[in-house]
């Protein structure tokens, strides 16, 4: 009896240590607080584009692509779009929005698979709405609550504005 409770007491004193390493698990997908910096990319011949590896872990294995403000593509982490999701449906019930906004809305996304290599592939129709290019160069960055796919020059026009609006100078 004795070795017995020694031997718990010594697995219960000394427990192993789990390294875990690659994708975060399910339940912790979708916790960054925010996506920041920009990258130069290229699109593949299948309109893939290789994501930041510091922003894989936080999105998961999926995500959703749709058209975002100003013309550029969005990608949000599923937990992230669901929830936009769901208070868009809540403004509707409430009459802040209408339903073709959340038709619209809806209807411009789509859920990705981000592979191995950490593309996602960017459909025609988006790749459209931004101006980009099958194989052109693209700026992916971070836009805190999301990720933003760029056209490089709509890009250095739209960032030029928004450092003249930090710097004071704008509205």
């Amino acid at each position: 009896m004795g070795a017995e409770w020694g031997a718990l007491g010594r697995t219960l004193a000394f427990p192993a240590r789990q390294v875990r390493r690659g994708r975060p698990r399910q339940e912790e997908r979708g916790t960054r607080r925010v996506f920041v910096g920009v990258y130069e990319r290229q699109l593949d011949e299948r309109g893939r584009v290789a994501l930041p590896s510091t922003f894989r872990g936080d999105l998961g294995e999926q995500c959703y692509l749709f058209i975002g403000d100003d013309g550029c593509v969005s990608i949000r982490s599923v937990e992230t779009f669901e929830a936009q999701a769901l208070e868009m449906i809540e403004q509707v019930k409430r009459g802040e929005a209408s339903r073709n906004r959340q038709r619209a809305f809806s209807a411009s996304a789509s859920q990705a698979t981000i592979d191995k290599q950490g593309r996602v592939t960017i459909d025609a129709r988006l790749r459209e709405h931004a101006g980009i290019e099958p194989q052109a160069a693209v700026m992916v960055l971070g836009s805190l609550d999301k990720i933003e796919i760029w056209e490089p020059e709509a890009y250095r026009i739209n960032e030029a504005d928004g450092q003249e609006e930090i710097s004071g100078g704008g509205r």
